[in-house]
C-alpha cells in the first residue's frame, strides 16, 4: 500500500488549479468554460442559419441536431478525460517513495475507458473510481439535481451512439426524436456536471494534500487529522 504525502496545491495559473478568490478552478474547467463553450457556439449558430432555408432547412436541421449531439458529447469526454489526468497529476506528485510513481500513473491510465469509450455514467464512474473515491456518490451530495444530470448524460449517450452507427432504435432512446431542445437541455446538464465534477476532485486533492483534510460529507470537506487523509492503494 503506498500512502499519499502531504503536498501544496500550487496556485499559479500555469499549473492545474487556479485560484479565484474563494473558488478553486481546474484547468480542465477553464477550458469547458472557454474553448469548448466556443465550439458548441459554433455549431448552434449554424442551426439558426439553416433552419427555414428552403425545402432542404428540415432535411439539413436534423443533421446539425446529430452532429451537434455527437459534438457535445466528445466534449464533455474531452473534460472528464482532462480532469481525471489532472487529479492523477496531483496525486503522483504525492506519491512515495518517487520511484513508485510511474507505477502508479500506468494504473491510473491502463485500459482507461474515457481514452476509447463514450462518456457515460459507467465508464465516468470507472475511470474516477479507480482514483481512490466512490466518484458518482460524492457527485450525488454536492448538488440534489446530479441525479437527473446523470440520466440526461446517459439519454445523450445513447444518442451518440445511435448516430455513430445510424441505428435510431426508438424503443432504446429517450427521447424518441432528437430535437434542439433536448440538446440544450443535455448542454445545461453537462455543465451542471462539469462544475460539480470539478468541485468534488477539488475537495478530494485538497483532502489528499492535507490543506483541507477531511472525508467528503454532503458535498463539503470535514476537519481531520494527516493520517485519516486517503490512501493510494495499489491493484
Amino acid at each position: 500500500m503506498l500512502r499519499v504525502a502531504s503536498m501544496a496545491i500550487i496556485s499559479d495559473g500555469s499549473r492545474l488549479f487556479l485560484h479565484r478568490g474563494d473558488e478553486m478552478r481546474s484547468a480542465s474547467l477553464r477550458r469547458w468554460l472557454s474553448s469548448r463553450r466556443v465550439e458548441l457556439d459554433r455549431i448552434a449558430a449554424a442551426y439558426g442559419a439553416v433552419r427555414g432555408a428552403g425545402p432542404g432547412g428540415r432535411r439539413a436541421t436534423r443533421q446539425i441536431n446529430q452532429a451537434y449531439a455527437v459534438l457535445l458529447s466528445a466534449q464533455f469526454q474531452g473534460f472528464c478525460r482532462d480532469l481525471h489526468s489532472e487529479c492523477a497529476d496531483l496525486i503522483l506528485e504525492s506519491v512515495e517513495p518517487p520511484i513508485l510513481r510511474a507505477a502508479v500513473r500506468t494504473e491510473f491510465s491502463l485500459a482507461r475507458k474515457l481514452d476509447r469509450g463514450n462518456p457515460n455514467p459507467g465508464n465516468i464512474g470507472a475511470d474516477f473510481d479507480r482514483l481512490g473515491l466512490v466518484f458518482w456518490e460524492h457527485v450525488h451530495r454536492m448538488d440534489v439535481r446530479n441525479r437527473q444530470r446523470q440520466r440526461m448524460l446517459a439519454e445523450l449517450s445513447e444518442w451518440r451512439n445511435a448516430v455513430a452507427h445510424q441505428d435510431f432504435d426508438r424503443a432504446r432512446l429517450v427521447p424518441p426524436s432528437l430535437t434542439l431542445q433536448s440538446i440544450r437541455r443535455w448542454r445545461s446538464a453537462c455543465g451542471g456536471l462539469a462544475r460539480s465534477f470539478d468541485r468534488v476532485i477539488r475537495n478530494y486533492v485538497a483532502c489528499i494534500a492535507g490543506s483541507a483534510s477531511g472525508e467528503l460529507r454532503n458535498g463539503h470537506t470535514t476537519q481531520a487529522s494527516p493520517r485519516e487523509a486517503p490512501e493510494v492503494q495499489s491493484r
